[in-house]
Parts: C-alpha cells; sequence; structure tokens
C-alpha cells in the first residue's frame, strides 16, 4: 500500500511556475519519492495522487524519454510510479492508472458514471430478431455460451445462468475505471468507459467504448491503427488491428482480427482469425478462420472452420425476418464462393462446395463433401476421411494454439476420431444400408435430407465409415492395453474395465469440448437446481469433464466393442483381441493409404500447370521441385504418413506379442 502526502507549499509554487493548476491543490495527493521536476503544463482537478517519476522509457528510433506527466488535464485520477502521460488533447477523467503506463497523444480517457465495462451486454447470436442472446463478460467460455445460446428450452437453466453472470457483473461495477500495470495509449482517439488490463497495447485505435481489455503479462493485448469498438470484452493474447470494426462482440484468447474485419453481435473463442470480411451474429467456436473480402458468416455456428473466399450464408427469406440459423459442425470447410441458405446443419469436418438451397442436415453423416452440381445438392458420404487436408487440420489445430495464458478459458479437444464423431458414422452407416434396403443396392441414385447420394459414393461411404470406425475403436482398446501391466488373461479383463463414471450413451461437442451427453446434463441440473451458483464453479466443472476424456472415452468403447462386433469384453479371449487388433492395423494402413494417394495428386502434371512458364516439361517440373520444396517422396507430410503406418504397424505386433504370451 503507498503512503500519500499532501503536497508542500514549495511544491505547489514550482508547479505555478512549471505552468500548471488546480482546482484545488489540497485535493492533490503525492507519493513518496515524487518530484515536481517532471509535471509541467498539467491541470487537475478532483481527488488526484501522482507515484514518484524515476523511470525512463526508452523509444523506437534511440530516443528517451522520462516519465511524468506534460501537457496533460487529470480529473480523478491516480497516477502510479514511473507513468508517463503527455500530449492529452481534452483530459482524463475518473480512471486509475497502473505502475509503468505510457499515455501518450490521446484525445480523451474517461469513466462517464457508473459502468461495468462490456459485462452484462446481450449478444444476438445465431438469431438477429432475438431470443439467443448470450451475456458477456470476462470470464465466458465458449461452452457456458453453448449451453446459454442452443439450451433455450431449459428456461430455468438459462434463468440461473443469468443470474450468476448477473452476479458477477455486478462485481465489476464501478465509477472508476482502470489501466494496467506497464500499459501502453498512444496516438489514440476516444476511450471512454473502458478497463484496460496489464501489458496492454493501444496504438492509433479511433474509439473504445464500453469494454474490458483483460491484457495481462503473460499473454498481452495489442488493439491497432484504426480501430473502432462497441460494447466488448477482449481476452489475454488477442489482436485487433489495421481498421477492425466491432459492436457487441466477445473476443476470445489468442484471436486475430485484421485488415478491415467488421463484426457485430457476435462471438469469437480461443485462436479464432478474422480479415477482410465481415460477420454478423455468429457463433465462431475454437479455430474459426476467415480471411477473405467479399467473405461473409452470418447466423452461424462454426468451429475449427475455414471460410473460402466468397463464402456466403443467408438467414433471411423475406418472410417473417432474418431469424434463421445454421450449424456447420466442427472442422467444417466452404469452399470458395459457396452458399448455404439457412436454416441448415453441416456434418462434422465435411467441406461445403457449390450453392445450397435445401437446408440440408448431414449431421449424421460426417466427413462428407456437400457439393452442388446442376443446383442439386450431392452429398459423398465419408469422402473426407481420406483428403490429405483433413488430416494436415488436425495437425495443425494444437499446434498452432497460440494460448499463452496459463489461465485457459476454453476446453479444446482436438481428436479427429471421438465417441462424438464415431456415434455419428454408425448411424450414418445405418442411414446408408436402409436407402439401399429401400431403394435397392443397384439404384443410380438415392435420396437423403433433400440431397442426393450416387451408388459409388454410398459404397464408398460405407467402406469409409467401417475403416474409421475400425481406426477408433482399436485405438482405444490398444490405448487400454498399452497403458496396464498385466500377465493372465484374468488380470486382462481387469484391466480393460471401465473405471469411469460417464462415457455411455450419446456425445455431444459443446464448441471445442467433446464430452458425455449425460455428465453435461448433470453439470445443467446443478445450475437449475443451485448447486451450481458461481461462474468459477461451472467453469471448473467443464474443466473437469475436460481432463477426464480418455477415462470417458474408454467407457464409450467399451460398449461399443461388443455392440459393433459382438465382443463382450467382461470375457473375451486374447484370441479376440488379436482379431481385433489385426483389424485396427488393417484400418489404419488402409486409410493412411488412401490420404497417401489424395496427397499424390498434388505432385501430379495437371498440379504442375503455370510452373515452368517458358520451359519444357523437364524444367516444368524442376520448378515445381523448386517452389513447392520437394519432390513426391520426400515431401515432409508423405515422409510423416509412410512414418505412421511404420510405428502403428510397430505398435500392433507390440500388442499382438503382449497378448500371445498371456498365460
Amino acid at each position: 500500500m503507498k503512503n500519500y502526502r499532501k503536497l508542500y507549499d514549495n511544491e505547489i509554487e514550482i508547479l505555478k511556475r512549471q505552468m500548471c493548476s488546480a482546482a484545488d491543490w489540497n485535493l492533490i495527493e503525492v507519493a513518496d519519492g515524487f518530484s515536481t521536476d517532471y509535471v509541467r503544463y498539467a491541470r487537475f482537478s478532483g481527488n488526484v495522487r501522482l507515484g514518484a517519476f524515476r523511470k525512463e522509457f526508452q523509444m523506437a528510433g534511440g530516443m528517451v524519454k522520462h516519465s511524468g506527466i506534460y501537457y496533460a488535464t487529470l480529473h480523478n485520477v491516480t497516477v502510479g510510479d514511473d507513468c508517463c502521460i503527455e500530449n492529452v488533447k481534452n483530459y482524463i477523467a475518473n480512471y486509475v492508472i497502473g505502475d509503468g503506463v505510457f499515455i501518450e497523444n490521446v484525445d480523451i480517457i474517461l469513466t462517464d458514471g457508473v459502468s461495468t465495462f462490456g459485462n452484462g451486454t446481450e449478444v444476438s447470436v445465431l438469431n438477429e430478431t432475438g431470443g439467443r442472446e448470450v451475456m458477456i463478460y470476462d470470464r465466458l467460455t465458449a461452452q457456458t455460451a453453448y449451453v446459454m445460446a442452443l439450451y433455450r428450452h431449459r428456461p430455468d437453466l438459462i434463468a440461473n445462468l443469468k443470474k450468476m453472470i448477473g452476479t458477477y457483473v455486478e462485481s465489476v461495477r464501478s465509477s472508476v475505471g482502470t489501466i494496467g500495470r506497464n500499459a501502453v495509449i498512444a496516438d489514440a482517439g476516444y476511450i471512454k468507459n473502458v478497463r484496460i488490463g496489464d501489458c496492454c497495447k493501444i496504438e492509433g485505435a479511433s474509439r473504445l467504448k464500453n469494454g474490458s481489455i483483460n491484457s495481462n503479462e503473460q499473454s498481452p493485448v495489442h488493439i491497432g491503427v484504426g480501430v473502432v469498438g462497441d460494447d466488448f470484452i477482449i481476452s489475454s493474447g488477442t489482436s485487433v488491428e489495421d481498421g477492425v470494426t466491432f459492436s457487441k462482440c466477445f473476443i476470445g484468447q489468442a484471436c486475430r482480427l485484421g485488415h478491415n474485419y467488421s463484426a457485430t453481435d457476435s462471438l469469437f473463442f480461443s485462436n479464432c482469425q478474422g480479415e477482410n470480411g465481415e460477420a454478423c451474429a455468429i457463433f465462431a467456436g475454437p479455430f474459426t478462420v476467415t480471411h477473405h473480402k467479399s467473405t461473409l458468416l452470418i447466423a452461424g455456428m462454426f468451429s475449427f472452420m475455414n471460410a473460402g473466399s466468397g463464402s456466403n450464408q443467408s438467414n433471411h427469406m423475406y418472410k417473417l425476418g432474418p431469424m434463421h440459423q445454421g450449424i456447420m459442425e466442427r472442422g467444417s470447410k466452404t469452399a470458395s464462393d459457396s452458399y448455404i441458405l439457412w436454416p441448415a446443419k453441416v456434418g462434422a469436418f465435411s467441406l461445403v462446395m457449390g450453392r445450397h438451397v435445401s437446408h440440408q442436415d448431414t449431421s449424421d453423416l460426417p466427413f462428407s463433401y456437400l457439393i452442388e452440381q446442376q443446383s442439386t445438392s450431392y452429398i459423398m458420404p465419408g469422402a473426407n476421411l481420406k483428403s490429405v487436408g483433413t488430416i494436415r487440420d488436425a495437425k495443425k489445430w494444437p499446434s498452432r494454439d497460440a494460448r499463452r495464458d496459463t489461465d485457459r478459458l476454453d476446453c479444446i479437444n482436438y481428436n479427429l476420431l471421438s465417441p462424438y464423431t464415431i456415434q455419428k458414422m454408425l448411424r450414418g452407416t445405418q442411414i446408408l444400408k436402409n436407402l439401399q434396403m429401400v431403394s435397392g443396392q443397384t439404384s443410380d441414385t438415392y435420396t437423403y435430407q433433400s440431397g442426393k447420394i450416387k451408388n459409388s459414393s454410398l459404397k464408398n461411404g460405407l467402406k469409409y465409415y467401417s475403416l474409421a470406425i475400425d481406426k477408433f475403436l482399436g485405438n482405444s482398446l490398444i490405448t487400454r492395453l498399452m497403458s496396464s501391466d498385466f500377465f493372465g488373461i484374468s488380470q486382462m479383463r481387469d484391466a480393460l474395465r471401465p473405471t469411469a463414471a460417464y462415457g455411455e450413451g450419446d456425445w455431444v461437442d459443446l464448441a471445442g469440448l467433446i464430452a458425455p451427453k449425460k455428465a453435461v446434463s448433470d453439470i445443467l441440473d446443478a445450475i437449475e437446481n443451485g448447486s451450481i451458483n458461481e461462474i468459477t464453479s461451472l467453469n471448473h466443472s467443464f474443466a473437469d469433464i475436460h481432463s477426464e476424456y480418455y477415462d470417458y472415452e474408454w467407457n464409450w468403447a467399451y460398449k461399443a466393442i461388443e455392440e459393433y462386433y459382438g465382443v463382450g469384453l467382461d470375457n473375451v479371449e486374447p484370441e479376440r483381441l488379436e482379431e481385433l487388433v489385426c483389424r485396427w492395423r488393417n484400418s489404419v494402413v488402409d486409410l493412411d493409404n488412401l490420404i497417401y494417394e489424395d496427397a499424390r495428386k498434388e505432385f501430379s502434371l495437371s498440379m504442375m500447370t503455370s510452373f515452368g512458364a517458358d520451359g519444357d516439361e523437364f524444367q516444368r517440373e524442376l520448378d515445381f521441385e523448386q517452389v513447392r520444396g520437394a519432390r513426391f517422396e520426400s515431401d515432409p507430410f508423405v515422409k510423416s504418413v509412410r512414418e505412421h503406418i511404420k510405428v502403428k504397424t510397430e505398435l500392433a505386433d507390440e500388442v499382438l506379442s503382449k497378448l500371445r504370451n498371456l498365460s
């Protein structure tokens, strides 16, 4: 706690000679070590506290500026130690400024009245006409937002969530704003009712109003030139730059918005990127990426998604207003110039190409292509399982998690195959078999959800789903076997026996958190009955589910193996497990070979078109090699596929040996 004292008479006289003034000098207090040397052309009113000014700031180009207050007007302001406040055109009012802050060439920074600094702002996601509002606040997670937006069929749940958030909102309500330690605010315009965290850099922002910037030393926030923001929360590690305009938005941890991007009534969670285009009423779960001009994301829910240039959706059919919504489940992509007329639901890890206006629901056909041909939507079930792009995405997401804050808000599961996607494949397999049964195995096309499935696509879909199911269930089984020491058959069976409380039944994806539906439901019940009545407890509850994922996964897989293969693991013989291991090995090799061949297409002669522009075929291939970096066989990704086959084959041999040595 700093000690403050009133100014001495001689200090007041010195300040006056240095062109300083005060409405009442008795209301000015200074900390130990204060010197009048570094306060010039300053005006004070209300209660003002000044720290000691000893530090020098090293500027770009070698310029040095000493801390102090120069050409500034302060009203009801506390200034920490070693701050530099210079050239404030209007004034700074009702703020506590931390140590080491640098403020230069700003128009106005004020807290006017009582503010919650963006906390409690209602964001109308998905439905622009209202009904799915999410209250934003500093500690908002993708999981809480998902529940608040989509579980409107449980009004008591929503009411209690709002009450919990309301309690937090009241805890931050204040008539005084804060600027955290070592923050930088330079060349900025209008800043009103904004709480600014430690080490935040605001450089050239035009207007910031009613918001919180939750920067910290570990994970600072950067706000750049020309940014305009109203009614917002910005989380740690985020960058908002280059003319971005946003209103009523939550921007989560390690997000990147730039290049004149605009967003209204939208939520962006961890590691989202937005450039050039526009967002309106979207729920952007983790790793939602849109880079291109003329790309509009509207009234949709996305995660692990990459929007191609010119991607567009429509939530307005000129009837009852912009009330329609859509969901693209995790990992889905849109090709350039794609269009979807909401309402629609696209299955996980699917690719959308062309224009789709018949409101498809492909949620039970994950990893599909949804392609338009002559105004007809064609579905290719499971086709994305053999895509090299899908595997590349799965590898890049964890490596591109830019969150440096140890206090991570969102729970993110990166698994491509999980009970969530496999349960859909199991349902998808049954759907495809039923189509064959009803329409005949020799039909040229089948109709599903206003779309068409060609005969060859259906047969391939069954094959791809079968391989993926074998791979996932085998992965779970082998992980369990290799994580346990056992020397006899009874010990083996004991090792396989599930120990988790949850896992059986349906699974859900709560915007990054893959979890048993029952576990999530129990949390929601606890919110309804008041057992969970505080935000921190809620966040911990979701985090607990996330941490137990693999135990829950095995609980689900244990039951699925019994139902899918007809193998009861409670009394299974080693020989039967050997069959499952071999089946797993074959599925891994077959899928990797499909990916291998898909990668080979990137090195075909057709892909070399435009290379070696003025040369012959040899020069074209040489130019291609120089630009792409390698021939097919030496490409890093291709080598990783071959290595994956080798490693998994060796693992299968190890497991088989372990099983064959049982007594």
